[in-house]
């Protein structure tokens, strides 16, 4: 048998296969745009339909022959006569055809068959015609399903001769396909051309089943990229199927299903495009956009498992879902999505650019600032289920929850730095409000950040790329610094820093050298609580070593010696915090000048006239013995550093 290329004979057709037997063909069948020359015998002996037609055809040859004898006899006939005969004849070959195929003789020696809508297409057709040939047939995932139904076409059933190709076909497809979700998920693949043939024999219905009960309980997940050559109908329809089994491990297979689809047909899914097979098609902007929701709706409702659906895939989703315009309810539904494990989230991952002409800024930060408050609405939620059930539990039970809940905490510290960087990379943007920027550093409750120094860092540059701010909206920038968390390189970045405002500066100096005389006290204090123990410890062992009467000398002069000790290390910590003292009071001075001193009517090298004066200047209302170790602490709430009543 070969195939071979022929001068067309009609419009539609123009290739042709011819099976090299030695014999002539009598029979040509029309499959597309694709003509069989075969031999009517071999194809009758499998196929009971092309048999029926061929034994109606023969039935009818001598009568057709008779007719155009008659014909050629009244050829001399009046034009209304030959008119007449010809009318009937179209009439006789019409009555003889019927809707899915034609039969018509050539020059009164073959047969010319047409199917037009045979399943397959001209490669299934020619596999069929082989096997009638008795050539051997290598049935794979991929043609088994065509074969199926083009067996069930042309009728080759064991009914009319035993190991047909239906039998063939539903061995092969039983034993050996439904028996791997991959090999399930390719064949179902071939049957998206095959319908509505394949959905009649049941051959889409087995696939989706063997897919979704073999997933749980496949240990390898290659079958998986094998889902994502499927087009939407088929795809949803088999995780579906995935998700109607209540078990675990389906679970976490639909999620891997997700993916690696949603990875190989949205080309925009990731910037680096790694995930894109090169032979998927390229959809259109309608259909990318079906693709997403279809994907964000499959996704299960419960929290995903991490392991698979990973913060960076949700967010790549959402920016996508940007780009191609998704609807509301499925970005929205990304959004809270993505808030489940923002914890996991890197800076790349919330960058996402604003799409919309509306936007001012080049990052969506609204969107950001939903996600953050869905997270803490979350976490809120799950404080108050665990304090709803604490009554009347165990010990034991206390010491779980308490484990349990301390990964919720780390994740708000994660959170926590993961904003204040966030903060830091759109600080630059010269059309970011003031108002925005402190809400969303406002958002997250004081003990998401350990540290402030985050925060101060994204202060700092946006008041950098600020500069003609007012000086209320440079209080309120600052003000969402908690200068009592700043580390001492942030306590001294600040003190020197001329873009912060004054009061600002204050702040920082006053609560740093709050933190240095806590520090000095901690030391003393552990000093003298140390000393004794180091004392009585030497003294025991001198009255070990030494004898009786030496016992109480040797202890007086150790006393002694400790005491002294003690006391010039006080004397010397004393003396530098004096110091310290003593500059800040000329700092302040230099700060008031020689004009508040006058408005305030004190002499300029009065202390208490400097204090007073800018006190009331900067609303400081501490108290100026700052080397006071009983100081009181001095608390200043959120509110009061926004400006804002309490």
């Amino acid at each position: 048998m070969s195939s071979s290329s022929v001068a067309p004979r009609g419009p539609s057709r123009g290739e042709a296969w011819f099976c090299t037997t030695g014999l002539p063909s009598d029979v040509v069948f029309e499959v597309q745009d694709m003509s069989f020359h075969l031999h009517k015998f071999p194809l009758m002996s499998k196929s009971r339909k092309i048999s029926r037609m061929l034994t109606e055809q023969d039935e009818q040859r001598p009568e057709r022959r008779r007719r155009r004898r008659s014909s050629q006899d009244n050829a001399d006939d009046d034009a209304a006569a030959d008119a007449e005969t010809e009318i009937e004849e179209a009439e006789i070959e019409e009555a003889e055809g019927n809707e899915q195929q034609q039969v018509r003789m050539d020059d009164g020696k073959s047969y010319r068959i047409t199917f037009p809508g045979f399943p397959g297409g001209p490669g299934t057709f020619e596999a069929a015609a082989k096997f009638c040939y008795g050539v051997r047939l290598d049935l794979t995932s991929w043609n088994v399903a065509p074969l199926r139904c083009a067996a069930e076409y042309l009728e080759m059933t064991e009914e009319h001769a035993e190991d047909n190709l239906a039998a063939r076909a539903e061995a092969y497809l039983a034993g050996s396909v439904l028996r791997h979700p991959g090999e399930a998920a390719r064949a179902l693949k071939s049957c998206e051309d095959l319908l509505p043939h394949a959905e009649e024999l049941g051959v889409v219905e087995r696939c989706v089943e063997a897919i979704a009960a073999r997933s749980s309980s496949s240990s390898s997940r290659a079958w998986v990229d094998d889902l994502a050559v499927l087009g939407l109908r088929m795809h949803k329809r088999v995780m579906a199927a995935m998700a109607a089994r209540e078990d675990a491990r389906a679970t976490e297979a639909v999620e891997s299903c997700l993916v690696s689809y949603a990875r190989a047909t949205l080309p925009g899914l990731s910037r680096s495009m790694r995930w894109r097979r090169a032979s998927a098609p390229v959809s259109s902007e309608v259909e990318q956009r079906d693709l997403l929701e279809a994907v964000v709706a499959s996704l299960p409702a419960d929290k995903c498992s991490g392991r698979v659906v990973t913060a960076k895939f949700l967010f790549a989703l959402l920016r996508t879902a940007h780009i191609l315009r998704a609807s509301h309810d499925a970005r929205a539904a990304l959004e809270r999505k993505a808030a489940t494990q923002l914890e996991q989230a890197t800076l790349e991952d919330v960058l996402i650019p604003s799409y919309s002409g509306a936007a001012e800024t080049l990052y969506d930060v609204d969107c950001v600032e939903r996600i953050v408050r869905h997270f803490l609405s979350d976490e809120e939620l799950g404080e108050d289920e665990a304090s709803s059930s604490a009554a009347a539990i165990t010990e034991e039970e206390v010491a779980a929850r308490t484990t349990a809940s301390r990964p919720s905490a780390v994740a708000m510290v994660q959170v926590g730095k993961l904003v204040d960087n966030y903060l830091a990379e759109v600080a630059s943007d010269a059309n970011l409000k003031p108002a925005k920027f402190c809400e969303l550093a406002l958002a997250l409750p004081d003990h998401a950040r350990i540290y402030d120094d985050g925060v101060y860092r994204a202060v700092d540059i946006y008041l950098k790329a600020h500069p003609r701010l007012t000086a209320e909206e440079r209080d309120r920038v600052c003000g969402v610094v908690d200068c009592r968390k700043l580390t001492v390189e942030a306590c001294t970045h600040a003190a020197q820093n001329e873009r912060l405002p004054l009061r600002a500066v204050l702040q920082v100096l006053f609560f740093e050298q709050l933190q240095l005389r806590r520090a000095i006290a901690g030391t003393l204090l552990a000093s003298t609580t140390g000393a004794p123990r180091q004392q009585q410890q030497r003294a025991a062992a001198t009255r070990q070593a030494a004898g009786p009467s030496e016992t109480w000398r040797t202890a007086a002069v150790q006393e002694s010696q400790v005491l002294r000790v003690d006391m010039d290390g006080m004397r010397s910590r004393v003396q530098g915090l004096e110091r310290e003292c003593s500059s800040m009071r000329r700092a302040i001075k230099k700060i008031d000048g020689g004009r508040d001193d006058a408005a305030t009517g004190s002499s300029p090298g009065s202390a208490d006239g400097a204090a007073s004066s800018w006190r009331s200047r900067y609303g400081c209302k501490f108290s100026t013995q700052v080397c006071d170790s009983q100081a009181r602490d001095a608390v200043v709430s959120r509110a009061s550093r926004m400006g804002m009543s309490p």
